[in-house]
């Protein structure tokens, strides 16, 4: 009988986001330019040739590590663990030893894989029943954005000045506007201007917002607190919103979550200080954001990943004529 993963976390994860490959990618796009067939081969030859050699850590491999660390708070007889980790890639499976390889070496506790050859692995992750999608693949990362397959973030560079995270926790933050919540009020604050976004959200403080990419997973990560033996204010799952937001566009949110019936650890509403700074204090496994403006100096600091819009968006349209 197939295990019911109905109440367990499932994150998939790619092996560029868990692992740095950023060298074995740079062989494959250098002779992909000359010869696709070419690039192939000597990408294969590339991974055999270091398949007993380890590899560093990417950015999610933090987050992984820490959610992983939840499973000693199963409940005996209890079959399905807490928190689960797929490896979800392109590599073909003889190319992909040496990240199993790689997984043993440092005990991770991941079970279950996906290697797909180089074809996408995004019509896999509902098989999988995956919550949560972490790629370095910003294709892949579009589709399932716009599939609503699970949420799914773009994961930047491990970061160069990180400092050590929490081992007793697993501490995860979020952008508010487009990724917690719908992109509707981002768009009048970018139409329209602050002052129209603060009277709006003011005015209907006492109308939740509707769901953004992220809701579902904010929503799974509090069954998790709740399946976990702890009070929820002392759960080792820690979540916190660090939003550009501030007063009086503020109790929208909090009642928002009310509604929701999920309990936050923290909130920052920091009308135009510069996110970075409270992320580097916070220390979080990951930050989510749908922001270029937020993601890169947050990046310096902590793990972080982007959140597409969905490609209809008004939102992807202004990127468009900004990167025009």
């Amino acid at each position: 009988m197939p295990l019911d993963f109905t109440d367990t976390l499932v994150v998939g994860i790619s092996s560029t986001a868990l692992f740095d490959m950023s060298d074995a990618d740079a062989v494959f796009q250098e002779m992909f330019k000359k010869d696709k067939c070419t690039a192939v081969a000597e990408y294969r030859k590339y991974m055999l040739d270091r398949e007993e050699d380890d590899l560093n850590d990417g950015t999610g491999m933090p987050l992984v590590k820490a959610l992983l660390g939840l499973n000693k708070y199963n409940s005996e007889g209890r079959v399905a663990p807490l928190v689960e980790v797929v490896v979800m890639s392109r590599n073909s499976p003889e190319t992909g030893i040496r990240i199993f390889n790689a997984i043993r070496q440092r005990e991770l506790q991941i079970t279950r894989h996906a290697f797909t050859g180089g074809e996408s692995v995004v019509k896999y992750l509902d098989a999988f029943d995956v919550d949560l999608f972490l790629t370095t693949n910003k294709t892949d990362a579009q589709r399932v954005i716009d599939g609503q397959t699970c949420p799914a973030a773009i994961l930047r560079d491990p970061p160069k000045d990180a400092e050590s995270c929490r081992d007793d926790q697993v501490r995860i933050a979020f952008d508010g506007d487009a990724v917690l919540f719908d992109d509707s009020s981002e768009i009048v604050f970018k139409y329209e201007g602050l002052a129209k976004f603060h009277e709006d959200e003011d005015a209907r403080q006492n109308e939740p917002m509707p769901d953004g990419p992220y809701a579902a997973l904010l929503r799974k990560l509090s069954k998790l607190q709740n399946r976990l033996p702890f009070m929820v204010e002392f759960s080792p799952v820690h979540l916190a919103i660090v939003t550009a937001r501030n007063s009086p566009a503020e109790m929208r949110v909090i009642k928002t979550l009310r509604h929701w019936g999920v309990y936050v650890n923290e909130i920052f509403f920091l009308g135009g200080v510069d996110k970075s700074k409270i992320l580097k204090a916070l220390k979080p496994h990951i930050y989510f954001d749908d922001q270029d403006l937020h993601i890169e100096p947050a990046a310096r600091y902590v793990p972080a990943g982007k959140v597409p819009y969905k490609s209809g968006s008004p939102l992807t349209n202004e990127l468009r004529k900004d990167n025009a």
